[in-house]
This record gives structure tokens, C-alpha cells and sequence, in this order.
């Protein structure tokens, strides 16, 4: 069930009254709970019911990790091992084995051994195990260090694994963040739902209007890189660029606007993005859950843990600093390896991962020297970068995050290669296409470079005018709400001005959800 269908606008309705009913009539904790569980569990299966068992599994090995830890404290690192090990061994079975096996089947056959030395699954990937495998090893960890208490209601644990909202694609939450909600009723809150139905109303609007708008170009220059310009695929990168944000930030919007309305918090996700003036910046504000996860989960412990200082102990002075920070970048690229691992089992999803990894690396280690250089260049004041400078940052990390994400949206590292090729082809397209601007025209030559034929590609004039303009909305309502929350700022509108753009806004999505067919999955599904 999409967030971005009919059926779910049906769905969530009856499941608020179902919980506005067990909290005012039944009054009973517990049957509240037991209800959001039915919901969600129910929210799951539509997509395969005997993806259930897996989900569940993961809930009962956790759980059962926890009381267990607790239970036998000097056996809590064997628990903590056992379940981090069985719960990443079902997300390796589902998600990686075949690359895995593809990966050694080609390799065995590179040196003339079976190029079928390994078998494939035919098995499907679960919709979000990704996202609810790591929020259910976060629990074991915080339990392992002692920061949370083991969770001993059954049916409280198994929501917080499962809370519909975010069990897709998050928020990756924190335990002693959202298990703790559930043990609460909330009561009914005028602002509260109608600002959460506002955010959730925002992220379906940036998922299908402005994400499912470009998607079309995006997948067709890169679905066919062969005649693809360089021009055509520098916009389609661009447009993918927004696409992504548009579908992911309104993904998170809406999952945290149901949740707001059900009375529940979720962690932000995304904060402008597109905004930050370097890389690390980028993504201290992207996908903030999932980073925040490597963080605390993998960084510290691998860049910090006992055996680097052990390492580090029999160095005095500047070498010790120096190796302190060598395992540090060891841990960064650890870390960024992983995250490209977790967004896909490919290839081209390891180089994106490794991309960031050198970019941060470089960042990190050259920002002193980065800070002389402009301090002397008049760019710098007192440790604080200069207004125009700083907009200049933005669009360098701006290109930068562009250069990944042809990693990320390509098909393959071959198909990343084609697509770079063509990159660099357009400063000679840009040369024969003023050269031919002449006999062209400019609007020809325009539609040669990036391919806008209404008879070729189906995509012209129209298309390109109403995807920048959506382009431009984006931009612009990020830039606005950059440092208060938007619908904070939609409230000192007069009230005629504000529910003119409710109407719009709500007649917009409900006309795009009744000429929309099939509602288009999020992307981040895949993962």
C-alpha cells in the first residue's frame, strides 16, 4: 500500500478513528496498542503477506536479545553478537546473496572456472528490510550498552519495529525516541492533526507532482544512455537530483505528518539539503536517520573503540595524532562503503558509497589548509566565509552531490561510465550546436541538445517549462522554510490566503491520485 494511492487515504482515516476510539472509549492503554499493531502488520502484508514471517522474526530475535541481555549480563556480548549476526544474515540472504553469487560466478569464470558456480534466489526483496533491520539492531545495541532498558511488553516492541508510518522507508528511529510514545494515549489536538495532515499534504505534493512529474525524463535518457546527449543527461541528472529529494523528503513528510496526527513524533529527516555549502554538511542534513545510525553505530565504535587506542598507545606526540587520524579515515571509508552497500546490492551503489567516502576524506583533511587559502584571498573573516563566497560553496557541493549521483541512478558501473562519457562530450555539442544555430535556429538547437522532440522522446517545450518551474517551486519553498518550519510561516497569511492554498493544494493531490492509474513507487522501496 503506497502512501501515494487511493488506498491508503482510505486506510489511514479508518485507522485514526479506529485509535481515536480505543482512546476515548476503551480507554485502555494496551488495546490501543494492540490496534496500531493490527494496522500495521495489515499496512505490511498488502505488499506479500508471507513477508510477515520475516518482519515478525526479526521483532521475536530482537526482543528476546534484549530481555535476554539484561537477563544474563555476563553473556550480553554472545546475545548482542547472536542477534546482530542472524538479523544481518536475513538481510544478506535477501538482499545481497545474489549479488554476491553473480559477483563470484564472475569472477570464477573470469579465471575459466563455472560461470554458474553459485545458484540465484528467485525470492523477492522485502519491501523495507533495510529500514527496519537497522531500527531493530539499534534497540540490541542500545540495550548492549545500557542506555535503554530491555522492552518487556511484547506487543509495545513489536510496534515500535512496526509503526506503519515509517516501517517502509523511515525514519530509521531511535528507541529512546519513539518506543517510549507508545506507552502513552494521545488525546485529540486541533493543531496537531491539522499540522501534521499539512506536512503529510506537503511530501505527497513533492512526491507526485514534482518527483513523478521528471521521473519520466530522468528514466528515459538514462534507460537509453546509447543516444543520449551529454546536455540530455547533465538535465536528467539535475532533474534526478530533484526527483530523488522530492521523493524521499515527501516520502519522510508524509510518514512524519501521520504520525503527527496520531499523536506521535518522528525524528526529522531531511533539513535543505541542497543548501549546504560543503559535502559533509550535505549529509549532516540528508537522509539524517540513516546517517546519524552510521554514526553512532559504526563510526564511533570503529574509529574509537578500545583496540584503535590500543593501537594508537605505544605512539607519543605526532605520530600518534597522525595514526588517530588515519584509523579515523579508515573508519569513514568503513562507513561509507557500508552506506553504499545499504542503498543496493551493486556495484555502482559500492563506487557512489566510495565517491562520498574520498569526497568527506578530502573535505575533512584539508580544511585547514582549504581555510588559509581563503582567509589570504580576502575570502574569510574571522573564521566565518564571506556572503558571496559561501553562495559559491553551495554550488560547488551542488555539482559535486550531481557527480555522485550519476553513480547512484545509473543502471550499472558501464552504464556510469557511458553516462560520464557523455558528460564530457558537451563542450563540443555546445560548440557544433552554435556552429548550427544558424540553419537550426535556436529552439532546434535546443531540442537537439537535450533531446526534447515531442515525436522522438515525447518530451518538448512544455514538458522542459513545467518541470523547471517545478524545479523553482522546490527551490524556493526549501529556501523559505530553511530556518523556520513552513507551515509556521503559512500561518501568518491571512486565513483567506491560507485555506485558498489548502484547497488547491488538497484539489492538486486528489485530482493527481484519481488520472493517476498506478501510483508510482518511492524509490527508496528498493532499498
Amino acid at each position: 500500500m503506497l502512501f501515494n494511492s487511493a488506498a491508503y487515504w482510505v486506510f489511514f482515516p479508518l485507522v485514526c478513528l479506529g485509535y481515536a476510539a480505543c482512546s476515548s472509549l476503551i480507554r485502555r492503554n494496551s488495546v490501543t496498542r494492540l490496534f496500531l499493531l493490527a494496522a500495521s502488520l495489515f499496512f505490511y502484508a498488502c505488499w506479500n503477506p508471507a513477508y510477515l514471517s520475516l518482519i515478525l522474526l526479526s521483532v521475536c530475535i530482537t526482543y528476546c536479545a534484549g530481555l535476554g541481555m539484561e537477563k544474563y549480563p555476563g553473556k550480553k556480548r554472545l546475545i548482542l553478537v547472536l542477534s546482530l549476526a542472524s538479523n544481518l544474515a536475513i538481510l544478506f540472504f535477501f538482499k545481497y546473496y545474489n549479488w554476491f553469487a553473480q559477483s563470484v560466478n564472475a569472477t570464477a569464470a573470469f579465471f575459466g572456472g563455472s560461470s554458474r558456480t553459485l545458484g540465484l534466489s528467485s525470492l523477492a526483496l522485502p519491501v523495507g528490510i533495510s529500514f527496519y533491520t537497522f531500527q531493530a539492531l539499534g534497540y540490541s545495541i542500545d540495550v548492549y550498552r545500557g542506555t535503554v532498558r530491555a522492552e518487556r511488553n511484547f506487543i509495545t516492541y513489536a510496534l515500535f519495529v512496526t509503526f506503519f508510518p515509517q516501517l517502509v522507508a523511515g525514519p530509521i528511529e531511535r528507541t529512546e525516541n519513539l518506543l517510549p510514545q507508545f506507552k502513552c494515549d494521545n488525546g485529540f489536538d486541533y493543531g496537531r492533526i491539522t499540522g501534521g495532515l499539512k506536512l503529510a499534504a506537503w511530501g505527497m505534493f513533492m512526491k507526485a507532482i514534482i518527483a513523478d512529474s521528471l521521473a519520466p525524463y530522468v528514466n528515459g535518457i538514462y534507460g537509453n544512455l546509447g543516444s543520449a546527449t551529454g546536455c540530455s543527461v547533465a538535465l536528467a541528472t539535475f532533474f534526478f537530483a530533484v526527483q530523488v529529494y522530492a521523493d524521499f523528503a515527501g516520502y519522510s513528510n508524509i510518514a512524519i505528518g501521520c504520525a503527527e496526527v496520531l499523536g506521535f513524533r518522528l525524528m526529522k529527516n531531511f533539513n535543505h539539503p541542497y543548501f549546504s555549502a560543503s559535502v559533509p554538511e550535505f549529509w549532516r542534513r540528508w537522509h539524517i536517520s540513516l546517517g546519524s545510525w552510521f554514526r553512532d553505530y559504526l563510526y564511533y565504535p570503529a574509529g574509537f573503540s578500545a583496540w584503535n587506542k590500543k593501537l594508537c598507545a605505544p605512539f607519543c606526540g605526532k605520530s600518534r595524532r597522525t595514526l588517530s587520524k588515519a584509523t579515523g579515515y579508515v573508519a569513514l571509508a568503513v562507513v561509507w562503503l557500508s552506506t553504499g552497500l545499504w542503498h543496493g546490492a551493486a556495484w555502482h551503489f559500492v563506487a557512489w558509497g566510495a565517491v562520498y567516502g574520498a569526497y568527506i576524506i578530502t573535505s575533512i583533511s584539508t580544511e585547514k589548509t582549504r581555510s588559509r587559502l581563503r582567509t589570504r584571498l580576502g575570502l574569510e573573516k574571522d573564521g566565518q566565509v564571506i556572503r558571496p563566497w559561501h553562495y559559491v560553496q553551495i554550488l560547488i557541493t551542488f555539482a559535486l552531490v550531481n557527480i555522485g549521483y550519476v553513480f547512484f541512478r545509473a543502471d550499472s558501473i558501464a552504464d556510469a561510465g557511458l553516462a560520464f562519457s557523455k558528460l564530457l562530450s558537451m563542450p563540443s555539442e555546445l560548440a557544433s550546436g552554435i556552429a548550427s544555430a544558424g540553419s537550426t535556429g535556436l529552439a532546434g538547437t535546443i531540442r537537439n541538445l537535450f533531446l526534447l522532440h515531442e515525436n522522438i522522446s515525447g518530451f518538448g517545450f512544455k514538458f522542459a517549462l513545467r518541470a523547471m518551474l517545478l524545479c523553482a517551486m522546490l527551490f524556493a519553498a526549501s529556501f523559505v522554510s530553511r530556518r523556520e518550519d513552513g507551515r509556521k510561516i503559512l500561518a501568518r497569511f491571512p486565513l483567506a490566503v491560507r485555506w485558498s492554498c489548502y484547497y488547491a493544494l488538497a484539489f492538486v493531490i486528489a485530482l493527481s491520485l484519481l488520472m493517476t492509474h498506478e501510483a508510482v513507487q518511492f524509490i527508496y522501496f528498493q532499498f
